[in-house]
Protein backbone atom coordinates (compact mmCIF):
# COMPACT_ATOMS: atom_id res chain seq x y z
CA UNK A 1 0.00 0.00 0.00
CA UNK A 2 2.67 2.00 0.93
CA UNK A 3 5.10 1.53 -1.88
CA UNK A 4 2.02 3.08 -4.27
CA UNK A 5 2.73 6.27 -3.09
CA UNK A 6 6.65 5.82 -3.20
CA UNK A 7 6.61 7.39 -6.95
CA UNK A 8 4.15 10.68 -5.93
CA UNK A 9 6.89 11.80 -3.25
CA UNK A 10 9.83 11.13 -6.00
CA UNK A 11 8.05 13.66 -7.84
CA UNK A 12 7.11 15.86 -4.99
CA UNK A 13 10.44 16.06 -4.20
CA UNK A 14 12.35 16.22 -7.48
CA UNK A 15 9.86 19.18 -8.08
CA UNK A 16 10.83 21.26 -4.84
CA UNK A 17 14.19 20.53 -5.35
CA UNK A 18 14.09 21.82 -9.09
CA UNK A 19 12.10 24.86 -8.13
CA UNK A 20 14.53 25.14 -5.10
CA UNK A 21 17.82 24.99 -7.23
CA UNK A 22 16.24 26.99 -10.35
CA UNK A 23 15.20 30.26 -7.76
CA UNK A 24 18.62 29.93 -6.04
CA UNK A 25 20.71 30.25 -9.52
CA UNK A 26 18.15 33.30 -10.46
CA UNK A 27 19.25 34.33 -7.59
CA UNK A 28 22.38 34.30 -7.61
CA UNK A 29 23.40 34.50 -11.25
CA UNK A 30 20.55 37.56 -12.35
CA UNK A 31 21.41 40.77 -12.51
CA UNK A 32 21.07 43.53 -9.89
CA UNK A 33 20.46 46.77 -10.87
CA UNK A 34 18.62 48.38 -7.93
CA UNK A 35 16.71 51.48 -8.75
CA UNK A 36 14.09 54.22 -7.27
CA UNK A 37 11.64 53.06 -9.29
CA UNK A 38 12.21 49.09 -9.48
CA UNK A 39 11.93 49.15 -5.40
CA UNK A 40 8.71 51.29 -5.39
CA UNK A 41 5.37 49.45 -5.53
CA UNK A 42 3.65 49.44 -9.40
CA UNK A 43 0.27 51.17 -10.13
CA UNK A 44 -0.44 51.21 -13.38
CA UNK A 45 2.54 53.40 -14.00
CA UNK A 46 1.14 56.03 -11.42
CA UNK A 47 2.84 57.46 -8.04
CA UNK A 48 1.59 55.68 -5.54
CA UNK A 49 -1.04 57.46 -3.00
CA UNK A 50 -1.73 56.58 0.69
CA UNK A 51 -1.16 53.92 2.70
CA UNK A 52 -0.47 50.43 0.94
CA UNK A 53 -2.05 48.58 4.59
CA UNK A 54 -5.70 50.40 3.95
CA UNK A 55 -8.28 48.23 5.00
CA UNK A 56 -10.92 46.95 3.13
CA UNK A 57 -15.17 47.20 3.93
CA UNK A 58 -16.29 43.76 4.80
CA UNK A 59 -18.82 44.19 1.99
CA UNK A 60 -15.77 43.54 -0.44
CA UNK A 61 -14.70 40.10 1.03
CA UNK A 62 -18.20 39.21 0.54
CA UNK A 63 -19.01 40.04 -2.71
CA UNK A 64 -15.84 38.27 -3.56
CA UNK A 65 -16.99 34.79 -1.73
CA UNK A 66 -20.82 35.73 -2.98
CA UNK A 67 -19.01 35.86 -7.06
CA UNK A 68 -16.73 32.12 -6.19
CA UNK A 69 -20.13 30.44 -4.59
CA UNK A 70 -22.26 31.43 -8.56
CA UNK A 71 -19.20 30.84 -10.14
CA UNK A 72 -18.66 27.35 -9.41
CA UNK A 73 -22.39 27.03 -9.76
CA UNK A 74 -22.26 27.75 -13.13
CA UNK A 75 -19.53 25.70 -13.75
CA UNK A 76 -21.28 22.48 -12.36
CA UNK A 77 -24.58 24.28 -14.65
CA UNK A 78 -21.50 23.62 -17.44
CA UNK A 79 -20.84 19.75 -17.05
CA UNK A 80 -24.70 18.94 -16.06
CA UNK A 81 -25.25 20.39 -19.75
CA UNK A 82 -22.41 18.78 -21.98
CA UNK A 83 -24.15 15.27 -20.41
CA UNK A 84 -27.77 16.19 -20.04
CA UNK A 85 -29.39 14.17 -23.07
CA UNK A 86 -27.51 11.22 -21.85
CA UNK A 87 -28.80 11.32 -18.21
CA UNK A 88 -32.53 11.53 -18.54
CA UNK A 89 -35.41 13.22 -16.77
CA UNK A 90 -33.83 13.00 -13.32
CA UNK A 91 -30.84 14.55 -13.93
CA UNK A 92 -33.62 17.28 -15.02
CA UNK A 93 -35.43 17.15 -12.12
CA UNK A 94 -31.97 16.97 -9.96
CA UNK A 95 -30.62 20.51 -11.22
CA UNK A 96 -33.76 21.90 -11.04
CA UNK A 97 -33.34 21.30 -7.30
CA UNK A 98 -30.34 22.86 -7.40
CA UNK A 99 -31.02 26.10 -9.26
CA UNK A 100 -33.91 26.68 -6.44
CA UNK A 101 -31.77 26.15 -3.35
CA UNK A 102 -29.15 28.48 -5.41
CA UNK A 103 -31.91 31.04 -6.09
CA UNK A 104 -32.70 30.90 -2.47
CA UNK A 105 -29.66 31.74 -1.65
CA UNK A 106 -29.31 34.64 -3.93
CA UNK A 107 -32.70 35.96 -2.76
CA UNK A 108 -31.23 35.23 0.68
CA UNK A 109 -28.18 37.19 0.27
CA UNK A 110 -30.54 40.18 -2.02
CA UNK A 111 -32.68 40.51 0.95
CA UNK A 112 -29.87 41.09 3.50
CA UNK A 113 -28.44 43.54 1.43
CA UNK A 114 -24.71 41.90 1.08
CA UNK A 115 -24.85 43.16 -2.69
CA UNK A 116 -25.77 46.63 -2.09
CA UNK A 117 -22.14 48.69 -2.54
CA UNK A 118 -21.95 51.75 -0.39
Amino acid sequence: MLNDYIPILLILIFAIGLASIMLGLSSQLGPKREAKGKLSPYESGMIPTGDTRGRFSIKYYLVGALFILFDVEAVFLFAWAVVFKDLGMLAFVEIIVFLIVIMAGYFYVVKKGALDWE
